[in-house]
């Protein structure tokens, strides 16, 4: 009951609670056993979780904001979509390309909700499901050593941008243009090797800044560790540690931080 509980009202559970007593009031296993199949049946079912959920935020929403009518656009749709690498990764970059073409963001990965920006962000399965899809292109040839997020991730990154590249942009005179990236938007990727560059990096949350401990050259890191190692406590014999997720050039921290890099 309580279960039922987070998708439906409390008329209902009353409801279904009333009924279930007057059919143990009736000693009726098949009442019982009809009520729990209504239930059951749905235990799966996508589209009846969705219509469910839809049909309950927008009646919560509405009674928020004082408002009346339906709240989304379209009613919930599904794509069936054949596990095979071209069909998936053309999927997932048309999914995270939704936000650039919608205007919402200027940069994919600021679209915090995607797949990708959840993947940047060091959500870890978000990066094995990318890497799974990458993995199974025929046009990559590399080890399953190789496909770590580091390679993944750059790869990945420049296919969105040779996606979503667009011919035209929005403008006074053409304001429902689809938006996208201009081709200088596309070299500047390619020039970076599909890497998320220090500028775009020091615009989010960079937890190597609060949590590397030591930031700087790998001479400057090694340095500060060689005089303080006995303090910090730290057996290995090298400090410096290389900074992912992104181009850090020259840069490196003490701390090797394993995930939530970029926020």
């Amino acid at each position: 009951m309580k279960r039922v509980g987070f998708l439906y009202g409390k008329e209902t559970i009353r409801d279904l609670r009333e009924e279930f007593e007057r059919a143990d009031a009736a000693g009726s296993e098949t009442w019982q056993q009809e009520i729990l199949d209504r239930y059951e049946a749905r235990i799966g079912d996508l589209s009846a979780f969705m219509k469910e959920l839809k049909q309950r935020f927008s009646q919560w929403y509405n009674k928020r904001e004082g408002r009346r009518g339906t709240l989304w656009e379209d009613r919930y749709k599904s794509l069936l979509v054949e596990g095979e690498a071209k069909a998936l990764m053309t999927v997932a970059a048309y999914i995270d390309l939704n936000p650039i073409r919608a205007g919402l963001v200027d940069c994919v990965e600021d679209y915090r909700w995607c797949g990708y920006a959840s993947a940047v962000a060091g959500n870890r399965w978000a990066r094995e499901g990318l890497q799974r899809i990458w993995g199974q292109s025929p046009t990559i040839a590399a080890t399953e050593a190789e496909l770590d997020w580091e390679t993944v991730g750059s790869q990945y990154r420049l296919w969105l941008y040779e996606e979503g590249v667009v011919t035209e942009q929005p403008s006074e005179e053409k304001p429902n243009v689809r938006r996208g990236f201009s081709e200088e938007q596309l070299e500047t990727e390619r020039k970076t090797g599909g890497r998320l560059t220090i500028q775009a990096a020091i615009r989010k949350r960079v937890r190597y800044f609060s949590d590397g401990a030591i930031l700087g050259s790998r001479e400057f890191v090694d340095t500060v560790f060689a005089r303080e190692r006995k303090r910090l406590g730290i057996k290995r014999k090298t400090g410096a540690r290389e900074m992912k997720d992104a181009d850090w050039p020259g840069l490196h921290v003490l701390r090797n931080l394993q995930k939530n890099r970029i926020g």
